[in-house]
């Protein structure tokens, strides 16, 4: 029954769905912060129709019926709290949060990560990047995206992996590889620079390389990566086996990150190690508002070739408050003490 009261830390006892269409960053986010706020979510995915893509949220018919025709799930007893994420989430979300005051009392509390592009007061709380320039009654502002790692995460993480990359010498530096999108063109030209700035600093400093790329990055580009750096010392991960990035993250010493994927720089900065972002030309900003408070608040820095590897950088821990400040929000509006 929706609108139940909390017990324990935060929004521990609660009823909880993740709802996304399917995409895996913006499960993960959803997840994250679930867990932040003690709930233990049913995942529900409702990938949209293509033909409706393209329609305004408010715009969806029937939302709950096509999703559910499509396997979603999305059946009374409607949760106490919904988390989603994602523009395609927001037609079947706001449905839910319809039904399930159709019988009297608060109904779902609706939580949606990023900006709805709907009316903003339809939801209980918008959990919004601050690089976004977003504000309002109902908004929670973070730095970057949502995610749930931690250093003790990453350490085990590393630690499970550490004897498959026992060979590369230290300090170790992991790369996070992203690819071109909408802000930035990301293709041979820039991958090649990018594996010769690396080369060079592994001559110059003994350290060793451990590349991980995206699926943005396209295989023609990881292809470019390993000829580039085809080196004793380096290792370039081609998708042949388990996906190290967790464990390469926990690892390093130092990290440096292509500055397209706010998701891969805001993971490298929970290591609580150097990062440094690779700075492309682009033509967003709110990717270099983003990336200027993570200069400012000594969270990154860009990459111009050399490492620091005695720099401290400041630790990026955003989901505790912002899960802290949720839980406040459903306290206050289901009027609990």
């Amino acid at each position: 029954m929706a609108g139940g009261v909390p017990q324990g830390p935060r929004l521990q006892g609660l009823s909880a769905w993740t709802l996304t269409e399917g995409h895996v960053g913006m499960e993960t986010q959803t997840r994250a912060l679930a867990v932040a706020l003690g709930l233990a979510p049913v995942v529900k995915r409702a990938p949209a129709p293509r033909l409706w893509s393209w329609l305004p949220g408010t715009l969806w018919p029937c939302s709950l019926a096509v999703a559910n025709g499509r396997g979603a799930g999305l059946v009374p007893p409607f949760p106490d709290v919904l988390i989603t994420c994602g523009r395609r989430s927001v037609p079947p979300a706001l449905a839910i949060q319809r039904a399930s005051r159709r019988g009297g009392g608060p109904g779902t509390f609706l939580i949606h990560i990023q900006n709805p592009l709907v009316a903003r007061n339809r939801f209980d709380v918008l959990v919004i990047p601050a690089h976004d320039g977003i504000d309002g009654p109902n908004v929670v502002t973070c730095l970057g995206s949502v995610h749930g790692l931690t250093r003790e995460r990453l350490t085990a993480e590393g630690e499970a992996m550490r004897a498959r990359f026992a060979r590369l010498p230290r300090p170790l530096v992991t790369v996070l590889v992203g690819g071109p999108n909408r802000a930035y063109g990301i293709g041979a030209r820039e991958i090649a620079a990018l594996a010769d700035r690396l080369d060079a600093l592994r001559q110059a400093t003994g350290c060793g390389l451990a590349v991980v790329p995206s699926r943005r990055t396209g295989a023609a580009n990881v292809a470019l990566l390993k000829e580039r750096l085809d080196r004793p010392g380096s290792y370039v991960w081609d998708g042949s086996d388990a996906n190290p990035y967790l464990a390469l993250i926990g690892l390093a010493d130092a990290l440096v990150v292509t500055c397209d994927s706010v998701n891969m720089v805001c993971e490298a900065a929970a290591s609580e190690r150097p990062v440094y972002v690779v700075m492309y030309p682009g033509t967003s900003a709110r990717f270099d508002a983003f990336h200027a408070v993570m200069r400012t608040r000594n969270h990154a820095r860009p990459f111009e070739g050399t490492v620091d590897f005695d720099w401290r950088p400041t630790p990026l821990r955003e989901i505790e408050a912002t899960a802290e400040e949720i839980a406040r929000r459903y306290r206050a509006r289901r009027g609990i003490a």
